[in-house]
């Protein structure tokens, strides 16, 4: 029996939670999963993961989650406006955004250039940094240090103060990847999204420990990371590419 359990429930609740994928099925007698072998000609769902474009808060290095709603700076509208130039030649099937303002912006050059409507989805919204958001880390350590300490050692599982957790994050973010999964089977997808939350849907899908998001992928402002669906499940082709973006928006100060 071919497994079809939506991806959002397939997040393991375990100290390494990551999902499991509907392409293999599992005989209690053999240790292997034997994958489902498709065509080789068939075409694949490509996801581009998109960071929003720069903000005042980014710039700054604070937390900035989805408590906090900063509009994109000239430069953020720089770096969204030459997402568009220079992707704006491929077939692309959605455009997919959080529902903050930054998101949205970042989304809406490419969105009016091809007449495709942006489809809006809080579940792609910023990790919540609770009472942190806004606060540098030399502030929230003071503050909370007990707290912070904590969150450093495990996010997955120890929220900011106030907060959300990082598997809190995995599931609602999956549960888009889920919907774009069952809608289309090809073609090129985009979600425009923030550095947490794009880092922790990577983790989940390529079966990294979501609690060392922080520290296994880089996800600075106008990256795009790319991620391609086959009969072996999620391979990640591009990381963190910031190709589009001009040599004085690549240097630009903040996260």
């Amino acid at each position: 029996m071919r497994l079809r359990q939506p991806l959002a429930q397939m997040v393991r609740t375990s100290t390494s939670p990551f999902a499991i994928f509907p392409d293999s099925i599992y005989f209690p007698e053999v240790s292997t999963p034997l994958l489902l072998v498709r065509s080789k000609h068939s075409m694949t769902l490509t996801i581009h993961l998109l960071r929003h474009g720069q903000t005042a808060l980014s710039r700054e290095d604070v937390f900035c989650g989805s408590g906090l709603d900063p509009e994109l700076t000239r430069e953020g509208l720089e770096m969204a406006q030459a997402f568009a130039a220079a992707y704006r030649a491929k077939p692309w099937r959605a455009i997919y955004s959080s529902s903050l303002r930054r998101g949205i912006a970042t989304a809406q050059p490419l969105s009016d250039e091809l007449g495709i409507a942006m489809r809006i989805r809080a579940d792609l919204n910023e990790i919540s940094y609770g009472k942190w958001e806004g606060s540098s880390k030399e502030k929230v350590d003071k503050q909370y240090h007990d707290d912070y300490l904590s969150w450093l050692a495990d996010p997955a599982w120890h929220a900011p103060t106030g907060g959300e957790q990082a598997i809190a994050v995995a599931r609602r973010g999956l549960g888009v990847i889920d919907e774009i999964k069952q809608e289309f089977d090809q073609g090129n997808i985009l979600i425009v999204s923030h550095k947490a939350t794009i880092r922790i849907i990577l983790c989940s899908l390529l079966g990294i420990d979501v609690g060392r998001f922080r520290y296994r992928i880089g996800c600075p402002v106008g990256s795009v990371s790319v991620v391609e669906f086959s009969s072996s499940g999620p391979l990640l082709h591009t990381l963190a590419d910031r190709s589009h973006l001009s040599d004085a928006l690549r240097s630009l100060p903040g996260t």
